[in-house]
């Protein structure tokens, strides 16, 4: 199995617990000593049959995926069970190709993302909106911890990560383009503006973004297109998945900053988009409908073996008012279920077949479904 994200979301706490749960062996391929044991990587992992072998940072020795992929069959030949080795990394291009190149048929994937609504719980919930899920920021003693947490990651990540795992991009620019897409927060994929805005060409700016989205930090949400006689839009939203990110790269420190930025509303929206997503059954598709005419839903979930989907209307206040587009849209997608999610507790009816709901409450109804 490989775990695949975003550094630091708690991938080293989660393979301790898994540790503790069977005999296990813990090599972090960013340590000179643990990478020495590898010299002559199988030989050394055959002394370690009967045990759980856990790489950290797999992504910075990919030659590696040949040797598991020798060790793997010959367990298997011998019998062996599933779940040997648990591979822990960023995810990169790169990595990807590799390990699904070496150890097809023999590996799944698991993505790591960012805690969410559905696992912190109601009494969190600001927090997690002003800091987003990653767990040292959100944990921080004081937003302004939290804030310096972020703006380190951020650099890291530019200057030292991502040279790693894919292209050679300037930091700076791809700093930018990762500040334009905060401020654009949710709004339509104008990769022309984007461009003119950092002096390079439009091929240049989707291999930009194509690195953002393949790293887990940028969310396309493709537009739906069924089968309706309306003109539709065909440019996908753009956000920051990280709700805390977001804020980090527009210096927004805390929650008053944030409800007087004009950020507020498309970054709650981001936050309840990315929790519903994590939310909802595996397989489950997500998409946006907005027709030229400006009818729009903020999110439509397609369920596996659901012929129909769930229309998601996100609203930030405590007394929702729905507009005319969402029910011109509703009509034209015919939606199994339609649902207001809104920054309130109490559950009730809005209209014939419409609810609000709390975030937490859809979470764990999706969970389940």
């Amino acid at each position: 199995m490989a775990l695949l994200g975003p550094r630091q979301v708690g991938k080293t706490t989660l393979a301790l617990e898994l540790a503790k749960a069977r005999p296990s062996v813990y090599l972090d391929l960013e340590s000179e000593a643990d990478l020495a044991k590898l010299a002559e990587p199988e030989l050394y992992l055959r002394q370690h049959e009967d045990k759980l072998v856990i790489l950290d940072e797999v992504h910075r020795t990919p030659q590696l995926f040949r040797s598991l992929r020798g060790l793997i069959d010959a367990g298997r030949r011998r019998g062996g069970g599933k779940g040997r080795f648990l591979v822990l990394g960023s995810a990169s291009m790169d990595l990807l190709r590799q390990s699904s190149e070496s150890l097809a048929g023999r590996i799944r994937y698991l993505e790591l993302a960012p805690l969410d609504a559905g696992e912190v719980g109601r009494d969190r919930l600001d927090v997690l909106w002003v800091r987003g899920g990653f767990p040292e920021s959100l944990l921080a003693a004081s937003d302004g911890e939290s804030l310096r947490w972020r703006r380190d990651f951020i650099r890291t990540y530019l200057e030292r990560d991502v040279p790693q795992l894919g292209p050679r991009i300037p930091a700076e620019t791809l700093r930018r383009l990762w500040t334009m897409l905060a401020h654009q927060q949710g709004g339509l994929l104008n990769a022309a503006a984007l461009a003119r805005a950092l002096a390079v060409d439009g091929k240049t700016v989707a291999g930009y973004l194509d690195l953002l989205v393949d790293l887990l930090l940028v969310r396309r949400l493709p537009p739906w297109h069924g089968n309706v006689r309306k003109r539709l839009v065909k440019s996908p939203k753009v956000y920051v998945r990280d709700s805390g990110l977001v804020h980090g790269l527009l210096s927004v420190g805390d929650r008053e900053a944030l409800l007087a930025h004009p950020v507020a509303g498309a970054s709650w929206e981001g936050m309840v988009i990315e929790s519903l997503i994590a939310a909802a059954p595996t397989g489950s598709e997500a998409y946006f409908f907005r027709t030229a005419a400006g009818a729009e839903i903020d999110l439509l979930l397609e369920f596996p073996g659901r012929r129909r989907p769930w229309a998601i209307e996100i609203k930030r206040g405590l007394a929702p008012k729905i507009e005319r587009g969402f029910h011109l849209a509703t009509d034209t997608v015919r939606p199994e279920r339609r649902v207001v999610v809104y920054g309130g507790d109490e559950r009730f009816p809005l209209a014939e077949g419409l609810e609000a709901m709390a975030l937490g409450e859809l979470c764990a109804e999706l969970s389940a479904a």
